[in-house]
């Protein structure tokens, strides 16, 4: 399906193409889906870790800034979601609460048209929602994989080849949806991308004197990572895969929490000049934070994968658990959509 000019071209696509400088910058988005996919459980299919699967993922880690400039309504529909502005309260437009967030965007939009002052997603960002939405739909789509492949090696053989090719075309789906996911993911790991404080610490109570720069923002994500962090640096710093008991909001809220209490740490880095200086703490600092980004992609794909088996799939809609325990014999409908 892929052949290895693909990967030689993919490759240099990834570590050598310009592309434009937004959320961790070019590099830090193919650092970590390059590594997230590396520190995948074995339990995940192997299709995920070949060579080719490795390359597209890596260089689809920058696409959702490069579509950037598609037009409108695109563009301002999507802005948004690279970006959460809570307040150093803990607070998203002084009403949602990051660690209470609603359970959907309409919800959270609503709370935030209704709040004391009012405001809306567009305004203050929705990136929680897009994380979220590109897990439930990892979800379906490993629920349809699995779905195909069970039904491959169990139908009569007239139908194997319907099957191998719908399970071939969402091999290619999932890698697509997976690097095009994990830039979200990926952005909820820099902290200026969860704060009020994106750009210079803004008209805010500034006691410790924090920059007002603009030039922050690029500094510290795009031109610092290119300069002083690689994938080889990252990987170590993820730790082994431990499943979680938690519900995905409830990981996700903890993750962007983590996030933004790292705020005040780029600013005073900033300040010392050790971004400039390359300093051992500025680069240890960067390395973990991209790390924390790869780490939570790995699990995140990893609890998609399980998840899988709870959804159902075709039309009428079948319980996965059943196609793959011989409850319900697969057919073709695994295929429609309902």
């Amino acid at each position: 399906m892929r052949t290895s000019a693909f990967v030689a071209v993919s490759l240099t696509f990834a570590l050598l193409a310009p592309l434009p400088a937004s959320a961790w910058g070019a590099g830090g988005h193919r650092m970590i889906n390059n590594t997230a996919i590396r520190a995948l459980p074995d339990s995940l299919p192997p299709f995920l870790r070949t060579p080719e699967a490795i390359a597209e993922l890596t260089a689809l880690g920058p696409e959702a800034d490069r579509d950037k400039g598609a037009g409108k309504p695109r563009d301002s529909d999507m802005d948004p979601a690279h970006y959460l502005n809570p307040d150093d309260d803990g607070t998203i437009g002084g009403t949602v609460k990051l660690a209470q967030l609603p359970p959907s965007r309409e919800a959270y939009d609503t709370a935030l048209r209704a709040g004391a002052k009012p405001t809306d997603e567009y305004k203050v960002g929705y990136l929680p929602y897009e994380i979220l939405d590109g897990y439930e739909l990892v979800v379906k789509d490993f629920a349809i994989w699995r779905a195909d492949a069970y039904a491959e090696t169990h139908v009569a053989p007239a139908d194997r080849v319907f099957f191998g090719n719908d399970r071939r075309l969402r091999e290619i789906l999932i890698l697509r949806d997976i690097g095009y996911w994990g830039h979200f993911v990926g952005d909820g790991s820099q902290p200026l991308h969860v704060s009020v404080h994106f750009n210079g610490w803004g008209n805010y109570p500034n006691p410790n004197n924090y920059t007002q720069s603009k030039k922050i923002h690029a500094k510290f994500e795009s031109d610092f990572v290119d300069k002083h962090t690689s994938a080889d640096a990252v990987f170590p710093r993820i730790p082994a895969y431990v499943p979680s008991k938690e519900p995905v909001l409830t990981e996700v809220e903890t993750y962007l929490l983590a996030t933004q209490s790292h705020v005040p740490q780029v600013y005073q880095l900033e300040g010392a000049g050790a971004f400039d200086a390359a300093t051992p703490a500025a680069v240890n600092f960067t390395l973990d934070r991209l790390a924390d980004g790869a780490k939570m992609f790995r699990d995140l794909i990893a609890q998609a994968y399980v998840d899988a088996l709870d959804m159902r799939v075709g039309y009428p809609a079948v319980p996965v658990r059943d196609i793959l325990s011989g409850a319900s014999p697969p057919s073709r409908s695994i295929a429609d959509g309902g």
